[in-house]
Protein backbone atom coordinates (compact mmCIF):
# COMPACT_ATOMS: atom_id res chain seq x y z
CA UNK A 1 0.00 0.00 0.00
CA UNK A 2 1.46 3.37 -1.01
CA UNK A 3 1.80 6.15 1.53
CA UNK A 4 -0.79 8.92 1.21
CA UNK A 5 -0.83 12.42 2.57
CA UNK A 6 -2.58 12.94 5.89
CA UNK A 7 -3.08 16.68 5.35
CA UNK A 8 -6.55 18.25 5.41
CA UNK A 9 -8.16 19.33 2.17
CA UNK A 10 -8.62 22.93 3.33
CA UNK A 11 -9.79 25.40 0.67
CA UNK A 12 -7.71 28.52 0.02
CA UNK A 13 -10.51 31.11 -0.04
CA UNK A 14 -10.84 34.78 0.86
CA UNK A 15 -13.27 33.95 3.68
CA UNK A 16 -10.27 33.06 5.83
CA UNK A 17 -8.71 36.49 5.24
CA UNK A 18 -11.94 38.22 6.22
CA UNK A 19 -12.25 36.27 9.47
CA UNK A 20 -8.65 37.07 10.40
CA UNK A 21 -9.53 40.76 10.45
CA UNK A 22 -12.01 40.25 13.28
CA UNK A 23 -9.94 37.69 15.17
CA UNK A 24 -6.43 39.14 15.01
CA UNK A 25 -6.43 42.71 13.64
CA UNK A 26 -9.68 44.43 14.71
CA UNK A 27 -8.07 47.73 15.75
CA UNK A 28 -5.77 48.17 12.73
CA UNK A 29 -6.63 51.38 10.89
CA UNK A 30 -7.82 51.89 7.32
CA UNK A 31 -7.41 55.55 6.34
CA UNK A 32 -9.00 57.00 3.18
CA UNK A 33 -8.55 60.37 1.50
CA UNK A 34 -12.03 61.68 0.70
CA UNK A 35 -13.01 63.90 -2.25
CA UNK A 36 -12.77 67.03 -0.05
CA UNK A 37 -9.27 65.86 1.03
CA UNK A 38 -10.43 65.06 4.60
CA UNK A 39 -9.20 61.76 6.04
CA UNK A 40 -11.80 59.09 6.81
CA UNK A 41 -10.68 56.64 9.50
CA UNK A 42 -12.04 53.21 10.26
CA UNK A 43 -10.58 49.86 11.32
CA UNK A 44 -10.49 46.25 10.21
CA UNK A 45 -13.25 45.19 12.58
CA UNK A 46 -15.60 47.66 10.91
CA UNK A 47 -14.38 46.61 7.45
CA UNK A 48 -15.07 42.97 8.41
CA UNK A 49 -18.59 43.76 9.61
CA UNK A 50 -19.49 45.90 6.61
CA UNK A 51 -18.02 43.40 4.11
CA UNK A 52 -20.23 40.69 5.60
CA UNK A 53 -23.24 42.99 5.48
CA UNK A 54 -22.51 43.68 1.81
CA UNK A 55 -22.21 39.94 1.13
CA UNK A 56 -25.51 39.33 2.89
CA UNK A 57 -27.31 42.16 1.10
CA UNK A 58 -26.10 41.01 -2.32
CA UNK A 59 -27.35 37.51 -1.55
CA UNK A 60 -30.74 38.76 -0.39
CA UNK A 61 -31.11 40.88 -3.53
CA UNK A 62 -30.60 37.86 -5.78
CA UNK A 63 -26.93 37.99 -6.76
CA UNK A 64 -25.91 34.39 -7.40
CA UNK A 65 -22.66 32.51 -7.23
CA UNK A 66 -20.56 33.41 -10.26
CA UNK A 67 -22.43 36.67 -10.95
CA UNK A 68 -20.23 39.69 -11.61
CA UNK A 69 -20.53 42.76 -9.40
CA UNK A 70 -18.86 45.77 -10.98
CA UNK A 71 -17.17 48.64 -9.14
CA UNK A 72 -16.41 52.08 -10.51
CA UNK A 73 -14.49 53.50 -7.56
CA UNK A 74 -11.28 55.11 -6.38
CA UNK A 75 -9.07 53.61 -3.65
CA UNK A 76 -10.92 53.93 -0.33
CA UNK A 77 -12.60 52.00 2.48
CA UNK A 78 -15.81 51.16 0.57
CA UNK A 79 -13.85 49.72 -2.32
CA UNK A 80 -11.96 47.55 0.16
CA UNK A 81 -15.30 46.37 1.55
CA UNK A 82 -16.35 45.37 -1.97
CA UNK A 83 -12.99 43.62 -2.51
CA UNK A 84 -13.95 41.36 0.39
CA UNK A 85 -17.74 41.34 0.46
CA UNK A 86 -18.35 40.31 -3.15
CA UNK A 87 -16.07 37.21 -3.27
CA UNK A 88 -17.10 35.84 0.13
CA UNK A 89 -20.73 35.50 -1.04
CA UNK A 90 -19.62 33.68 -4.19
CA UNK A 91 -19.75 36.69 -6.50
CA UNK A 92 -17.04 37.93 -8.84
CA UNK A 93 -15.62 41.39 -8.15
CA UNK A 94 -15.22 43.17 -11.50
CA UNK A 95 -13.27 46.41 -11.15
CA UNK A 96 -14.05 48.80 -14.02
CA UNK A 97 -11.28 51.13 -15.14
CA UNK A 98 -12.67 54.65 -14.75
CA UNK A 99 -9.94 56.08 -16.98
CA UNK A 100 -11.17 54.25 -20.07
CA UNK A 101 -13.54 55.84 -22.54
CA UNK A 102 -17.27 55.53 -21.76
CA UNK A 103 -17.57 53.29 -24.83
CA UNK A 104 -14.90 50.90 -23.54
CA UNK A 105 -16.41 50.83 -20.06
CA UNK A 106 -19.81 49.91 -21.50
CA UNK A 107 -18.25 47.23 -23.72
CA UNK A 108 -16.42 45.67 -20.78
CA UNK A 109 -19.45 45.74 -18.44
CA UNK A 110 -21.60 44.08 -21.10
CA UNK A 111 -18.94 41.55 -22.05
CA UNK A 112 -18.64 40.51 -18.39
CA UNK A 113 -22.44 40.53 -18.00
CA UNK A 114 -22.18 42.61 -14.81
CA UNK A 115 -25.35 42.37 -12.69
CA UNK A 116 -24.76 45.19 -10.20
CA UNK A 117 -22.67 48.36 -10.22
CA UNK A 118 -21.23 49.98 -7.08
CA UNK A 119 -20.06 53.51 -7.92
CA UNK A 120 -18.66 56.57 -6.13
CA UNK A 121 -21.04 59.52 -6.19
CA UNK A 122 -18.31 61.72 -7.65
CA UNK A 123 -18.16 59.38 -10.67
CA UNK A 124 -21.85 59.62 -11.55
CA UNK A 125 -21.11 62.15 -14.34
CA UNK A 126 -18.99 59.42 -15.98
CA UNK A 127 -21.82 56.89 -15.56
CA UNK A 128 -24.22 59.28 -17.27
CA UNK A 129 -22.09 59.01 -20.41
CA UNK A 130 -22.66 55.27 -20.84
CA UNK A 131 -25.74 54.39 -18.77
CA UNK A 132 -27.93 53.93 -21.85
CA UNK A 133 -25.55 51.28 -23.17
CA UNK A 134 -25.49 49.02 -20.10
CA UNK A 135 -28.08 46.95 -18.26
CA UNK A 136 -27.34 46.66 -14.53
CA UNK A 137 -30.04 45.21 -12.28
CA UNK A 138 -29.13 47.83 -9.68
CA UNK A 139 -26.77 50.78 -9.30
CA UNK A 140 -25.50 51.36 -5.75
CA UNK A 141 -23.97 54.78 -5.01
CA UNK A 142 -21.34 55.35 -2.32
CA UNK A 143 -22.06 58.84 -0.86
CA UNK A 144 -18.46 59.96 -0.38
CA UNK A 145 -19.43 63.64 -0.53
CA UNK A 146 -22.23 63.25 2.02
CA UNK A 147 -24.79 64.59 -0.45
CA UNK A 148 -28.16 62.89 -0.88
CA UNK A 149 -28.31 60.02 -3.34
CA UNK A 150 -30.91 60.35 -6.10
CA UNK A 151 -33.95 58.08 -5.91
CA UNK A 152 -32.81 56.68 -9.26
CA UNK A 153 -30.08 54.80 -7.38
CA UNK A 154 -29.60 52.85 -4.14
CA UNK A 155 -27.62 54.47 -1.33
CA UNK A 156 -24.68 52.22 -0.38
CA UNK A 157 -25.26 52.75 3.33
CA UNK A 158 -28.94 51.81 2.98
CA UNK A 159 -27.90 48.74 1.00
CA UNK A 160 -25.54 47.62 3.78
CA UNK A 161 -28.34 48.04 6.31
CA UNK A 162 -30.23 45.29 4.49
CA UNK A 163 -27.47 42.79 5.26
CA UNK A 164 -26.65 40.74 8.35
CA UNK A 165 -23.25 40.96 9.98
CA UNK A 166 -23.54 37.30 11.04
CA UNK A 167 -23.79 36.27 7.38
CA UNK A 168 -23.03 32.57 6.89
CA UNK A 169 -20.54 31.91 4.15
CA UNK A 170 -21.74 29.68 1.32
CA UNK A 171 -19.70 26.71 0.17
CA UNK A 172 -16.88 28.13 -1.98
CA UNK A 173 -14.34 26.06 -3.86
CA UNK A 174 -10.85 27.54 -3.97
CA UNK A 175 -10.94 27.40 -7.76
CA UNK A 176 -14.15 29.44 -7.94
CA UNK A 177 -13.89 32.87 -9.55
CA UNK A 178 -13.23 35.71 -7.11
CA UNK A 179 -12.29 38.70 -9.26
CA UNK A 180 -12.09 39.93 -12.82
CA UNK A 181 -9.94 42.55 -14.53
CA UNK A 182 -9.73 43.49 -18.19
CA UNK A 183 -6.57 44.27 -20.12
CA UNK A 184 -6.09 47.84 -21.29
CA UNK A 185 -6.91 46.91 -24.88
CA UNK A 186 -3.99 48.72 -26.52
CA UNK A 187 -3.83 46.06 -29.25
CA UNK A 188 -7.52 45.34 -29.80
CA UNK A 189 -10.58 44.96 -27.62
CA UNK A 190 -9.93 44.56 -23.86
CA UNK A 191 -9.84 40.93 -22.72
CA UNK A 192 -11.04 39.62 -19.37
CA UNK A 193 -8.84 37.80 -16.87
CA UNK A 194 -10.64 35.95 -14.07
CA UNK A 195 -8.81 35.39 -10.78
CA UNK A 196 -9.72 32.51 -8.49
CA UNK A 197 -9.81 32.47 -4.69
CA UNK A 198 -6.81 30.14 -4.79
CA UNK A 199 -4.75 32.31 -7.10
CA UNK A 200 -5.49 35.42 -5.02
CA UNK A 201 -4.61 33.74 -1.72
CA UNK A 202 -1.38 32.25 -3.06
CA UNK A 203 -0.37 35.56 -4.63
CA UNK A 204 -1.01 37.34 -1.33
CA UNK A 205 1.03 34.83 0.66
CA UNK A 206 3.92 35.12 -1.78
CA UNK A 207 3.79 38.92 -1.88
CA UNK A 208 4.16 38.95 1.91
CA UNK A 209 7.42 36.98 1.83
CA UNK A 210 10.54 38.81 2.97
CA UNK A 211 12.26 37.93 -0.31
CA UNK A 212 9.51 39.59 -2.36
CA UNK A 213 7.74 42.71 -1.02
CA UNK A 214 8.01 41.69 2.63
CA UNK A 215 4.63 43.16 3.65
CA UNK A 216 3.84 42.58 7.33
CA UNK A 217 1.61 43.85 10.13
CA UNK A 218 4.30 46.43 10.89
CA UNK A 219 3.75 48.14 7.53
CA UNK A 220 1.54 51.03 6.47
CA UNK A 221 0.62 50.40 2.83
CA UNK A 222 -0.54 52.94 0.24
CA UNK A 223 -1.47 51.52 -3.16
CA UNK A 224 -1.26 54.48 -5.54
CA UNK A 225 -1.86 52.00 -8.32
CA UNK A 226 -5.65 52.06 -8.64
CA UNK A 227 -7.77 49.27 -7.20
CA UNK A 228 -9.26 49.03 -10.71
CA UNK A 229 -5.85 48.19 -12.19
CA UNK A 230 -4.91 44.51 -11.76
CA UNK A 231 -6.29 44.38 -8.21
CA UNK A 232 -3.97 47.19 -7.09
CA UNK A 233 -1.14 44.72 -7.69
CA UNK A 234 -2.53 42.55 -4.90
CA UNK A 235 -1.63 45.02 -2.13
CA UNK A 236 -5.13 45.30 -0.64
CA UNK A 237 -5.47 41.54 -0.20
CA UNK A 238 -1.92 41.08 1.08
CA UNK A 239 -2.41 43.88 3.63
CA UNK A 240 -5.61 42.19 4.85
CA UNK A 241 -3.83 38.83 5.07
CA UNK A 242 -1.05 40.13 7.33
CA UNK A 243 -2.98 42.89 9.14
CA UNK A 244 -1.06 45.85 7.69
CA UNK A 245 -2.57 49.31 8.05
CA UNK A 246 -3.81 50.77 4.76
CA UNK A 247 -3.69 54.47 3.83
CA UNK A 248 -5.78 54.84 0.67
CA UNK A 249 -5.39 57.99 -1.46
CA UNK A 250 -8.89 58.25 -2.92
CA UNK A 251 -9.01 60.43 -6.05
CA UNK A 252 -6.01 62.58 -5.01
CA UNK A 253 -2.96 61.20 -6.80
CA UNK A 254 -0.98 64.41 -7.24
CA UNK A 255 2.50 64.45 -5.73
CA UNK A 256 1.72 66.87 -2.89
CA UNK A 257 -1.37 64.98 -1.72
CA UNK A 258 0.52 61.69 -1.78
CA UNK A 259 3.50 63.12 0.10
CA UNK A 260 1.17 64.63 2.71
CA UNK A 261 -0.45 61.20 3.16
CA UNK A 262 2.92 59.47 3.37
CA UNK A 263 3.98 61.87 6.10
CA UNK A 264 0.78 61.98 8.16
CA UNK A 265 0.38 58.19 8.21
CA UNK A 266 4.11 57.35 8.11
CA UNK A 267 3.63 55.06 5.14
CA UNK A 268 6.31 52.36 4.80
CA UNK A 269 5.34 50.87 1.42
CA UNK A 270 3.64 52.35 -1.62
CA UNK A 271 3.23 51.26 -5.24
CA UNK A 272 2.59 52.91 -8.59
CA UNK A 273 3.75 53.44 -12.16
CA UNK A 274 6.95 55.43 -12.92
CA UNK A 275 5.10 58.64 -13.84
CA UNK A 276 3.85 58.87 -10.24
CA UNK A 277 7.39 58.71 -8.87
CA UNK A 278 8.71 61.16 -11.45
CA UNK A 279 6.18 63.71 -10.20
CA UNK A 280 7.09 63.00 -6.57
CA UNK A 281 10.78 63.41 -7.42
CA UNK A 282 10.07 66.88 -8.81
CA UNK A 283 8.05 67.81 -5.71
CA UNK A 284 10.78 66.65 -3.34
CA UNK A 285 13.47 68.46 -5.26
CA UNK A 286 11.39 71.66 -5.32
CA UNK A 287 10.78 71.56 -1.54
CA UNK A 288 13.47 69.29 -0.04
CA UNK A 289 12.64 70.16 3.59
CA UNK A 290 8.86 70.05 3.44
CA UNK A 291 8.15 66.35 4.10
CA UNK A 292 9.42 63.88 6.66
CA UNK A 293 8.54 60.34 5.56
CA UNK A 294 9.19 57.02 7.27
CA UNK A 295 12.86 55.99 7.01
CA UNK A 296 13.76 53.73 4.08
CA UNK A 297 10.21 53.79 2.74
CA UNK A 298 9.78 51.18 -0.01
CA UNK A 299 8.23 52.19 -3.33
CA UNK A 300 7.21 49.39 -5.67
CA UNK A 301 7.33 50.49 -9.30
CA UNK A 302 5.83 48.60 -12.22
CA UNK A 303 4.09 49.14 -15.52
CA UNK A 304 7.26 50.32 -17.29
CA UNK A 305 11.00 50.14 -16.82
CA UNK A 306 12.53 52.65 -14.39
CA UNK A 307 15.61 54.75 -15.24
CA UNK A 308 18.61 54.30 -12.97
CA UNK A 309 18.58 58.05 -12.29
CA UNK A 310 15.26 57.63 -10.46
CA UNK A 311 16.71 54.93 -8.19
CA UNK A 312 19.61 57.21 -7.27
CA UNK A 313 17.36 60.23 -6.67
CA UNK A 314 15.08 58.39 -4.27
CA UNK A 315 17.96 56.77 -2.41
CA UNK A 316 19.02 60.34 -1.60
CA UNK A 317 15.51 60.94 -0.18
CA UNK A 318 15.79 57.74 1.94
CA UNK A 319 12.98 56.25 -0.17
CA UNK A 320 13.90 52.93 -1.76
CA UNK A 321 12.57 51.96 -5.20
CA UNK A 322 11.82 48.27 -5.75
CA UNK A 323 11.16 47.38 -9.35
CA UNK A 324 8.58 44.71 -10.16
CA UNK A 325 7.14 43.27 -13.35
CA UNK A 326 3.79 41.78 -14.17
CA UNK A 327 0.54 42.34 -16.01
CA UNK A 328 -3.18 41.80 -15.67
CA UNK A 329 -2.66 38.24 -16.92
CA UNK A 330 -0.13 37.45 -14.18
CA UNK A 331 -2.41 38.09 -11.25
CA UNK A 332 -0.46 40.56 -11.23
CA UNK A 333 3.16 40.20 -9.99
CA UNK A 334 5.61 37.89 -11.74
CA UNK A 335 9.04 39.24 -10.68
CA UNK A 336 10.51 41.49 -7.99
CA UNK A 337 13.92 43.16 -8.18
CA UNK A 338 15.85 42.69 -4.95
CA UNK A 339 19.58 42.03 -4.56
CA UNK A 340 20.26 38.39 -3.66
CA UNK A 341 22.33 37.54 -0.58
CA UNK A 342 24.95 35.94 -2.82
CA UNK A 343 25.39 39.33 -4.51
CA UNK A 344 25.42 41.45 -1.34
CA UNK A 345 29.19 41.90 -1.60
CA UNK A 346 29.13 43.62 -4.98
CA UNK A 347 29.92 47.33 -5.12
CA UNK A 348 27.37 50.16 -5.20
CA UNK A 349 27.42 50.58 -8.97
CA UNK A 350 26.89 46.88 -9.54
CA UNK A 351 23.96 46.92 -7.13
CA UNK A 352 22.31 49.69 -9.15
CA UNK A 353 22.84 47.63 -12.30
CA UNK A 354 21.08 44.78 -10.51
CA UNK A 355 18.21 46.83 -9.06
CA UNK A 356 17.22 48.39 -12.40
CA UNK A 357 16.39 44.93 -13.72
CA UNK A 358 12.88 43.57 -13.25
CA UNK A 359 14.26 40.98 -10.85
CA UNK A 360 13.73 37.35 -9.99
CA UNK A 361 10.62 35.33 -10.72
CA UNK A 362 8.41 34.92 -7.65
CA UNK A 363 8.20 31.44 -6.11
CA UNK A 364 5.97 29.14 -8.21
CA UNK A 365 6.31 31.39 -11.27
CA UNK A 366 8.24 29.76 -14.11
CA UNK A 367 9.80 31.91 -16.82
CA UNK A 368 11.55 31.22 -20.08
CA UNK A 369 12.71 33.22 -23.08
CA UNK A 370 12.27 31.83 -26.59
CA UNK A 371 13.08 32.81 -30.15
CA UNK A 372 10.58 33.36 -32.95
CA UNK A 373 10.39 29.58 -33.53
CA UNK A 374 9.62 28.93 -29.87
CA UNK A 375 13.01 27.42 -29.05
CA UNK A 376 14.42 28.14 -25.57
CA UNK A 377 17.22 30.72 -25.36
CA UNK A 378 20.11 30.78 -22.87
CA UNK A 379 20.19 32.73 -19.61
CA UNK A 380 23.42 34.58 -20.37
CA UNK A 381 22.37 38.21 -19.76
CA UNK A 382 22.96 39.02 -23.43
CA UNK A 383 20.47 37.07 -25.49
CA UNK A 384 17.04 38.66 -25.89
CA UNK A 385 13.93 36.58 -26.37
CA UNK A 386 10.17 36.57 -26.01
CA UNK A 387 9.21 36.11 -22.36
CA UNK A 388 6.76 33.35 -21.47
CA UNK A 389 5.33 32.52 -18.04
CA UNK A 390 3.35 29.90 -16.18
CA UNK A 391 2.28 29.54 -12.55
CA UNK A 392 -0.67 29.31 -10.14
CA UNK A 393 -1.69 32.97 -10.57
CA UNK A 394 -0.93 33.18 -14.32
CA UNK A 395 -4.03 33.04 -16.51
CA UNK A 396 -4.38 30.09 -18.88
CA UNK A 397 -7.08 31.71 -21.02
CA UNK A 398 -9.23 34.81 -21.37
CA UNK A 399 -12.87 35.21 -20.37
CA UNK A 400 -15.04 33.52 -23.02
CA UNK A 401 -11.80 32.08 -24.48
CA UNK A 402 -11.06 35.10 -26.65
CA UNK A 403 -7.52 35.66 -27.94
CA UNK A 404 -6.23 32.29 -26.73
CA UNK A 405 -4.64 31.26 -30.02
CA UNK A 406 -2.37 34.31 -30.07
CA UNK A 407 -1.53 34.54 -26.37
CA UNK A 408 -0.75 30.99 -25.23
CA UNK A 409 1.65 28.31 -26.40
CA UNK A 410 0.62 24.76 -27.22
CA UNK A 411 2.29 23.56 -24.01
CA UNK A 412 0.37 26.06 -21.85
CA UNK A 413 2.68 29.05 -21.31
CA UNK A 414 1.49 32.67 -21.44
CA UNK A 415 3.09 34.76 -24.18
CA UNK A 416 3.67 38.06 -22.39
CA UNK A 417 4.52 40.16 -25.46
CA UNK A 418 7.62 41.40 -23.64
CA UNK A 419 11.18 40.93 -24.85
CA UNK A 420 13.63 40.10 -22.04
CA UNK A 421 17.11 39.00 -21.19
CA UNK A 422 17.78 36.71 -18.23
CA UNK A 423 21.26 36.53 -16.69
CA UNK A 424 23.02 33.60 -15.02
CA UNK A 425 21.67 34.67 -11.60
CA UNK A 426 18.09 34.54 -12.90
CA UNK A 427 17.50 38.30 -13.10
CA UNK A 428 15.01 39.35 -15.76
CA UNK A 429 15.76 42.51 -17.71
CA UNK A 430 12.89 43.86 -19.78
CA UNK A 431 14.36 45.15 -23.04
CA UNK A 432 11.12 46.08 -24.82
CA UNK A 433 7.61 45.22 -25.81
CA UNK A 434 7.71 43.18 -29.01
CA UNK A 435 5.86 45.89 -30.91
CA UNK A 436 8.15 48.67 -29.59
CA UNK A 437 11.51 47.35 -30.76
CA UNK A 438 13.32 49.41 -33.41
CA UNK A 439 14.83 47.39 -36.27
CA UNK A 440 17.56 49.44 -37.91
CA UNK A 441 19.83 48.02 -40.57
CA UNK A 442 19.03 44.48 -39.41
CA UNK A 443 19.84 45.24 -35.76
CA UNK A 444 17.31 45.37 -32.96
CA UNK A 445 17.42 48.51 -30.79
CA UNK A 446 15.77 48.60 -27.37
CA UNK A 447 13.56 51.66 -26.95
CA UNK A 448 13.40 50.99 -23.20
CA UNK A 449 17.18 51.18 -22.73
CA UNK A 450 17.33 54.43 -24.69
CA UNK A 451 14.40 55.96 -22.77
CA UNK A 452 15.91 55.12 -19.38
CA UNK A 453 19.24 56.62 -20.37
CA UNK A 454 17.69 59.79 -21.82
CA UNK A 455 15.64 60.32 -18.64
CA UNK A 456 18.95 60.43 -16.80
CA UNK A 457 19.65 63.79 -18.50
CA UNK A 458 19.24 66.51 -15.85
CA UNK A 459 16.93 68.61 -18.05
CA UNK A 460 14.62 65.78 -19.21
CA UNK A 461 11.40 64.90 -17.37
CA UNK A 462 10.05 62.15 -19.65
CA UNK A 463 11.25 60.38 -22.76
CA UNK A 464 9.72 57.91 -25.18
CA UNK A 465 11.54 56.37 -28.13
CA UNK A 466 9.64 55.10 -31.17
CA UNK A 467 10.55 53.49 -34.46
CA UNK A 468 10.02 55.68 -37.53
CA UNK A 469 10.32 54.37 -41.09
CA UNK A 470 13.62 55.23 -42.80
CA UNK A 471 14.41 54.98 -46.56
CA UNK A 472 17.84 53.42 -45.98
CA UNK A 473 17.82 51.72 -42.55
CA UNK A 474 14.23 50.39 -42.51
CA UNK A 475 13.62 52.10 -39.16
CA UNK A 476 15.43 54.61 -36.98
CA UNK A 477 14.76 55.69 -33.38
CA UNK A 478 13.03 59.03 -32.79
CA UNK A 479 13.22 60.37 -29.22
CA UNK A 480 10.21 62.32 -27.99
CA UNK A 481 10.95 64.22 -24.77
CA UNK A 482 9.42 66.51 -22.18
CA UNK A 483 11.95 69.01 -20.78
CA UNK A 484 12.20 70.85 -17.47
CA UNK A 485 11.46 74.55 -17.12
CA UNK A 486 11.17 75.26 -20.88
CA UNK A 487 14.79 74.26 -21.48
CA UNK A 488 16.02 73.89 -25.05
CA UNK A 489 17.56 70.50 -25.82
CA UNK A 490 18.84 69.62 -29.28
CA UNK A 491 19.41 66.28 -30.95
CA UNK A 492 23.15 66.80 -30.57
CA UNK A 493 22.71 67.40 -26.82
CA UNK A 494 21.00 64.02 -26.44
CA UNK A 495 23.44 62.19 -28.72
CA UNK A 496 26.41 63.58 -26.81
CA UNK A 497 24.79 62.62 -23.51
CA UNK A 498 24.31 59.04 -24.76
CA UNK A 499 27.73 58.62 -26.38
CA UNK A 500 29.72 55.91 -24.68
CA UNK A 501 26.58 54.27 -23.31
CA UNK A 502 25.44 52.77 -26.62
CA UNK A 503 26.77 51.85 -30.04
CA UNK A 504 26.55 54.71 -32.53
CA UNK A 505 23.80 52.98 -34.52
CA UNK A 506 21.57 53.09 -31.41
CA UNK A 507 21.71 56.85 -30.97
CA UNK A 508 18.49 58.63 -32.03
CA UNK A 509 18.81 60.63 -35.23
CA UNK A 510 16.22 63.19 -34.11
CA UNK A 511 14.68 64.55 -30.93
CA UNK A 512 11.22 66.10 -30.71
CA UNK A 513 10.11 68.15 -27.68
CA UNK A 514 6.44 68.04 -26.64
CA UNK A 515 4.48 69.29 -23.62
CA UNK A 516 3.35 65.88 -22.41
CA UNK A 517 3.80 62.28 -23.54
CA UNK A 518 0.40 60.64 -24.01
CA UNK A 519 -0.34 57.93 -21.47
CA UNK A 520 -2.63 54.94 -21.20
CA UNK A 521 -5.39 54.65 -18.61
CA UNK A 522 -2.87 53.05 -16.26
CA UNK A 523 -0.14 55.68 -16.68
CA UNK A 524 2.10 53.95 -19.23
CA UNK A 525 3.54 55.81 -22.21
CA UNK A 526 1.15 55.37 -25.14
CA UNK A 527 3.60 54.78 -27.96
CA UNK A 528 0.87 53.75 -30.36
CA UNK A 529 -0.35 57.37 -30.25
CA UNK A 530 3.16 58.71 -30.82
CA UNK A 531 3.70 56.36 -33.76
CA UNK A 532 0.48 57.62 -35.33
CA UNK A 533 1.48 61.25 -34.64
CA UNK A 534 4.88 60.85 -36.30
CA UNK A 535 3.99 58.34 -39.04
CA UNK A 536 4.73 60.92 -41.74
CA UNK A 537 8.05 61.99 -40.24
CA UNK A 538 10.62 62.99 -42.88
CA UNK A 539 14.30 62.51 -42.05
CA UNK A 540 16.68 65.29 -42.95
Amino acid sequence: MSTKSTMMDYPLTLTNLVERLKTYYPGVEVVSRMPDKALHRTNYLDIHTRAKRLASALTKKGVKKGDCVATLMWNHYAHLEAYLGVPIMGGVLHTLNLRLSPEDIAYIANHANDKVLIIDDILLPLYEQFKNDVHFDEVIVVPLTGEAVSAEFTNYEDYLALGDEDFNYPAIDENDAAGMCYTSGTTGKPKGVVYSHRSTVLHSMTEAMVDTLGISQFDVVTPVVPMFHANAWGLAYTSVLVGAKQALPGPHLDAESLMDLYQSEQVTLSAGVPTIWMAIKQAREAEPNRWNTAPNMRMVVGGAAVPESLFRAFDAFDMKIIQAWGMTETGPLATVGLVKKSLSGIDKEAKYACRVKQGLALPFVDIRIVDEQGDALPWDGKTSGNAELRGPWITSSYHKNEGASDSFTEDGWLKTGDVCQIDQEGYVKLTDRTKDLVKSGGEWISSVDLENAIMGHPDVLEAAVIAVAHPKWDERPLAVIVVKDSKVITTNDIRQFLEGQFAKIWLPDAVETIDEIPKTSTGKFMKITLREQYKNWVWE
